[in-house]
């Protein structure tokens, strides 16, 4: 049971001091990138080493089962998310984000596309070992599955809130929030089944895509 605790404080701690470096500090985002790597790959590494019943190599282990499946969904979120953005594009200001990311964090049109990048593929992964294979997968295994579900999605959610400072109006951000929550809760669902974090990876990554195509967008360089 205490190893639980040790768990919820490392995940609190981490999106804590996440949270005040996007919501407080602002850094470049190369130095938020540097200051995230140990706390959401390294931190979870380390404790996995001194407690030698947790293994993280079975959860880094692709497989064949579900990738059709995941490229499907990841397919299915791309479009709604896309669908969403030209729903909504005349209703909530979204060149608040734009603005935002030049002045807090230095993301231009110039260096959007490694940006992008990063995001898709290398911040996609943190998050998922880090959510996923950490926050979910090892707590599960200290406690209990309930509540493995409950803190780690709602821990991806407010997580998320300290980058959406300044970019939208309230309602907005409860709304994506909400969105978040339920994501997580779905991503542990297919995690769960299939063993892996690869599932929610795969997924998430073409969410970051959508994303990062609405960023183009705003940026216009599509």
């Amino acid at each position: 049971m205490k190893k639980k605790y040790i768990i919820v404080a490392l995940v609190l701690f981490s999106c804590a001091v996440m949270g005040i470096i996007d919501a407080v500090i602002r850094p470049g985002y190369l130095i938020k990138s540097f200051v995230k790597l140990p706390l959401f790959l390294i931190l979870p590494l380390l404790f996995s080493c001194f407690d030698k019943e947790i293994s993280l190599r079975k959860i880094l282990t692709p497989t064949k089962s579900g990738f059709i499946k995941a490229l499907l969904i990841g397919g299915g979120v791309f479009l709604i998310i896309l669908l969403a953005y030209f729903l909504l594009k005349d209703v909530f200001d979204f060149s608040m984000v734009t603005s935002a990311l030049t002045g807090d964090v230095g993301v231009t049109a110039k260096n959007f596309l490694w940006v992008s990048l990063y995001i898709s593929f290398v911040n996609s992964f943190l998050e998922e070992f880090f959510f996923r294979g950490f926050a979910f997968f090892t707590l599960k295994q200290k406690s209990n599955r309930s509540f493995a579900y409950l803190f780690s999605a709602l821990a991806f959610a407010l997580y998320h809130i300290s980058m959406m400072i300044g970019w939208f109006n309230v309602w907005v951000v409860l709304l994506s929030t909400v969105g978040l929550f339920l994501g997580g809760i779905i991503f542990n669902y297919f995690n769960e089944k299939y063993e892996n974090i690869y599932m929610s990876y795969l997924i998430h990554m073409f969410a970051n895509f959508a994303i990062n195509t609405i960023g183009f967008i705003l940026f216009g360089v599509i």
